[in-house]
């Protein structure tokens, strides 16, 4: 079901975008001429039309921000140091983390500079780059979650393969591919929309240079670039959630089959964090790209404050809630973050 919902916002997507960019193409062959004056810059709107709210905005992004970094960090650190958390587990959390951090630190700190000075212009390249790290990340994090899903497959289903399959070697190359696929389809997808010409309109009603709302603003035949877009989607997007919805059924399958409670509860509680994480980084994008997209200021309604903060949401507040989440409910990173924290230096 959640497959088919993904599917159709794909393909909602691409007719929604074709069809806008052709007839704004078409209409500017009947006008017979086109300004030619190419974009060398966008304007971030944010939060501009809710001036009063932007102190408040700020703060909450500069403190989230702070607990991204500190509580990334700190799992990042745990998970080297402590030889209790050398597993797969661990280790593609420390991925996890690693990711999350970067995610924010391409958008979050030019957010931050534009709410406080009212500076909210950006370059041609410095959109770029944040289209780049945007898509990469978001690419790399399904991936990573696929593979987390399929460790905690192996570990409660198979347990005694465990060590074989999720060798080092086997999970590092995990990992490996991750990152190489999503910085491959972000290149791909970031070439893509900067070949477009830009002219006229450079206003992106957003927060950062999110893909799709730059798309629009391009002056020319966007058909190739949704088609590569519903591709990775399908790719990045639902083959990821197809091995966490089987692997994790398979694991309900073999947890009820076992008949010791306390071997259930255990079972459970190895995976609730991943579930958990999973449940707010799919239900974030599903919320967020199931509505219209950023608007232009012609013609047309602004973006609503909701859409906005739900943008925030899956920008800022699942990466602060990802550490946490695994903090709270896993007692092996507790106790390596406690013992951390404790830990007295050598003189």
């Amino acid at each position: 079901m959640i497959v088919q919902v993904i599917c159709t916002v794909c393909f909602l997507a691409v007719n929604t975008f074709y069809v806008s960019s052709s007839f704004d193409f078409l209409k500017a062959d009947d006008m017979g001429e086109i300004n030619q004056t190419l974009v060398s810059e966008f304007l971030l709107l944010g939060l501009s039309g809710y001036p009063k709210i932007e102190i408040i905005y700020f703060a909450l992004i500069l403190v989230m921000y702070l607990v991204i970094l500190i509580g990334n960090g700190v799992l990042i650190i745990a998970s080297i140091l402590d030889s209790r958390l050398h597993t797969p587990m661990y280790f593609f959390l420390g991925n996890l983390s690693f990711l999350d951090i970067c995610y924010t630190s391409s958008s979050v700190p030019s957010t931050l500079v534009s709410l406080i000075s009212k500076e909210r212009n950006i370059s041609f390249s410095g959109c770029a780059v944040q289209m780049f790290f945007g898509f990469a990340m978001g690419s790399t994090e399904c991936l990573l979650l696929g593979m987390m899903a399929f460790d905690r497959y192996v570990a409660i289903c198979n347990p005694l393969r465990y060590p074989i399959i999720m060798s080092k070697v086997a999970y590092v190359l995990m990992a490996s591919v991750s990152w190489l696929s999503g910085g491959i389809n972000s290149v791909v997808q970031t070439l893509l929309a900067m070949r477009l010409p830009f002219c006229g309109n450079n206003i992106i009603n957003h927060f950062a240079c999110e893909i799709l709302a730059v798309l629009k603003l391009a002056c020319a035949d966007i058909s190739l670039n949704i088609i590569t877009m519903v591709i990775s989607n399908m790719a990045f997007l639902v083959l990821p959630l197809m091995v966490i919805f089987f692997s994790y059924m398979f694991i309900l399958y073999t947890i009820l089959q076992m008949n010791s409670a306390t071997g259930r509860r255990k079972a459970f509680s190895t995976c609730s964090a991943h579930l958990t994480v999973v449940i707010i980084f799919y239900g974030t994008i599903l919320f967020l790209y199931a509505k219209p997209k950023s608007q232009d200021l012609t013609g047309e309604e602004k973006l609503q404050a909701s859409d906005k903060l739900i943008s925030l949401f899956y920008g800022v507040v699942t990466p602060m809630l990802n550490p946490i989440i695994y903090s709270l409910r896993n007692k092996d990173v507790k106790a390596a973050v406690k013992y951390l924290l404790n830990k007295k230096p050598v003189h």
